[in-house]
């Protein structure tokens, strides 16, 4: 029998295969061919087909207040998706913010530009990824990506069609 547990914790790779399966599911529900590609570390998380090619998907989930550790996206044949599952419970479907590369790169520079004005020392890499050189992680290397908030990428919200425009509708 299904319960309803938003107040449980799920394991960040559960979390993870719950926004991968939901943005798969998203992405049939609208007449595109979604696969999944199973794995830890891997920089695809779903490759997408329409009529006018393949997309790959990027799906950054959270349950919290913010998506952290965002790296982005690299290339032009990425779309990202922010997956929301806060305040939701488990009969409940969560909120998509859907960002293609542009729209990537006009939030990292916001958030680098609010970050560079109050002291801090962030780049964005070759490979659109904001890194912190003066912040060091355990492994030695510095910290890379951004959280970002809701409010940040609020006119994303449910943003499918920017999916249909690049892939054309199947």
């Amino acid at each position: 029998m299904w319960s309803n547990m938003s107040n449980t914790k799920l394991s960040r790779e559960h979390l993870g295969l719950a926004a991968e399966f939901a943005v798969a599911s998203e992405l049939c529900r609208r007449g595109f061919y979604a696969q999944l590609t199973l794995g830890m570390h891997k920089s695809t998380d779903i490759l997408i087909e329409g009529d006018q090619g393949m997309l790959r998907v990027q799906v950054k989930a959270k349950s919290g207040r913010e998506w952290p550790n965002c790296a982005g996206i690299s290339k032009r044949d990425f779309v990202l998706v922010l997956v929301d599952f806060a305040g939701k419970g488990t009969n409940e479907r969560p909120d998509f913010y859907v960002l293609d590369f542009s729209d990537w790169i006009a939030v990292a520079n916001k958030e680098i530009e609010l970050q560079c004005s109050r002291g801090r020392e962030v780049v964005m890499d070759e490979r659109n990824t904001p890194i912190w050189p003066k912040q060091i992680t355990k492994n030695g290397q510095p910290y890379r990506g951004i959280s970002i908030k809701p409010s940040q990428v609020g006119i994303y919200k449910e943003n499918w069609s920017k999916i249909e425009t690049l892939l054309g509708s199947s």
